[in-house]
Formats: structure tokens, sequence, C-alpha cells
């Protein structure tokens, strides 16, 4: 299925190619800037340091449904090994093989293509087997440090988990934010939490996986308007799914990605940071989310940390 004309109706409205410079890489993280990142470190008031991700483990997330993104294949390559001679220092060293996105994870502007192009008019071309990611791979957004604010959707509508088929709408969003008390801003990361990696944490991973809940793709000129320089949120297809468009498969990536370079991040376990900020009566945050940083590669693990 091609894309339908309400898609590209929307691609239009949101999209920045060319705001940052033809040569921008990194979108909306430009919107990141100092005096935003300031203004971020002024929320932080009791120091509490909330982790929001998930361990990674060979019994991970990933159920096969996404070809070749495995779970972490963690081996030993050497135990107490005395390298220098008897009676030296003796060393331990450990080796993996994983999907890059198998867990909690940011996709690089790269992770999608659509109509042969990505983030600002490149060629989707410019991906490629041997090279990876030739522009806005993830190695390209050196540091993301902001101004976090959860989006308690699933608390905002009285649910503790969202139901698997509910596309969060605009209207959610401004509900979380009613509940937050303060306004989504320039530069912010928002964190939308919907209470479907309880699933998850509860051993049900094939159920986390399918229905779920996710943003639908109205939300993506919701962030547009406020400026908002990534999203992350607790589900793995980070929009709803299945979608709610039929046979339109991940027009949120589409949009969020390549026509506004907006990161998005998917598999955060936000329980804990609902507990807090429900506790501080506050729902704003210094958030440190540095991305490992694989040249070429279009996504990659985060652990990031709202701090207080």
């Amino acid at each position: 299925m091609s894309m339908p004309a309400e898609f590209h109706e929307i691609a239009k409205r949101v999209n920045n190619w060319g705001r940052w410079g033809s040569d921008d890489e990194i979108g909306t993280l430009n919107l990141i800037t100092d005096e935003v990142v300031r203004e971020a470190a002024a929320t932080v008031r009791t120091g509490r340091r909330v982790p929001l991700a998930l361990p990674l483990k060979e019994d991970g997330v990933q159920t096969g449904m996404i070809p070749g993104r495995v779970n972490p294949l963690h081996a030993m390559v050497q135990i107490n090994q005395e390298l220098f001679g008897p009676g030296t220092v003796a060393c331990s060293d450990d080796a993996v093989t994983m999907g890059l996105q198998a867990a909690t994870h940011w996709d690089a502007l790269t992770h999608v293509s659509h109509s042969g192009k990505i983030y600002n008019g490149r060629p989707a071309t410019t991906v490629t087997a041997h090279g990876g990611a030739e522009f806005s791979g993830i190695d390209k957004p050196r540091h993301i440090v902001s101004r976090g604010i959860l989006l308690d959707v699933a608390r905002a509508l009285g649910k503790d988990r969202l139901d698997g088929g509910h596309a969060v709408t605009p209207e959610d969003l401004e509900a979380a934010e009613e509940l937050a008390g303060t306004k989504v801003r320039a530069g912010d990361i928002v964190l939308v939490r919907t209470g479907q990696i309880q699933l998850y944490l509860a051993g049900d991973k094939h159920a986390y996986a399918f229905p779920s809940p996710g943003l639908s793709v109205r939300t993506p000129e919701w962030f547009h308007a406020r400026d908002v320089a990534a999203v992350a949120n607790d589900t793995l297809t980070f929009e709803i799914f299945p979608p709610e468009i039929e046979g339109l498969w991940l027009p949120v990536h589409a949009l969020d990605l390549v026509e506004m370079g907006m990161l998005q991040g998917q598999n955060w376990n936000l329980e804990e940071l609902s507990t807090a900020c429900g506790e501080l009566r506050r729902h704003t945050f210094l958030l440190s989310a540095m991305p490992e940083p694989f040249v070429g590669a279009t996504g990659t693990p985060v652990a990031p940390v709202a701090i207080l």
C-alpha cells in the first residue's frame, strides 16, 4: 500500500528539511540549545535518580517478529586469565552479539525511509550494507541531555495501563500535560507513558509486543508545533500496533524520523518514573540519554537517567 494522501498532507505540515541547513544531520536535536540545558539543570531539586533502561539480557523483549533484531547473546571470552604470566593480575572479558535496537534504544533518523528518501531529502540509498548510514547515523548526535517531561497518558486517563488498541491522540497528550501541571516547550524530550511495559515486566513479552497502544498518526503535528527535540515511550513499536489505518505500517516513524527529523525511543521503562513524579508532584526533570556512538548505525542502546 502506497502512502495515502492524508499522510502526504501531514508530511508537508511537519517537514523540517532545510530548516537547519542542507548539511544538517541531527534534526530537532538542534532545538536543545545551551539555554535549554541550563534551564533543564535547574529542574533538579532532590537529586533523585531514576533509571529508565531495561536490563540487556538473552531473554529480552524481542520475540523474533523483527528479523535480525536479536536479544543480547553474552559470552565470556576470557575468565581470570593471567595475561602477563603466572601470578600476575588476572583478567575477565566479555563479548556480546545483539540488535542495536534490541532493548531500550534510540532510533536514528535513518532507521526508516519512505518514497526513496531519508531526513533532509537525502537518498535512502546512502544507507548501505557495508557502510551503514552515510548521513544521520546515530553517532552524529554527540550528546542528548535536556529537560525531560513525563506525559503520563495512562494516569491522565485514569488507568494503570492503556488498552492494546488505544491510539494516543493529541487530546490524550494534552490531558497528560494538564496532569503534569506544565506545558511542553521547545527543546524538551517528551516521555509518553502508556503502561504497556508492565506486560513485559510481568513476563509476557508476546502480549507486550502485540497488540500495543502507541502514538497516533495525528501526534507528529502536535510535537512539531511545540518544537519537541525527541520522543520516547514504553512500547515495542512506538506507534499503535496493529496500525490505526489498515495496511499503513509505521507512518508515525516516517513522519517523525524522515519528515521532521525527530529521534524516537522505544522500550523505555517509565514505571518507576511515574511513581516518582506522582510522589514529588512534578513531571519535569533533567534527562540524560546519551546514545552509544556506533558509527553509521541506524539505532543504538541507551541507558537513560531522569534526575529529579
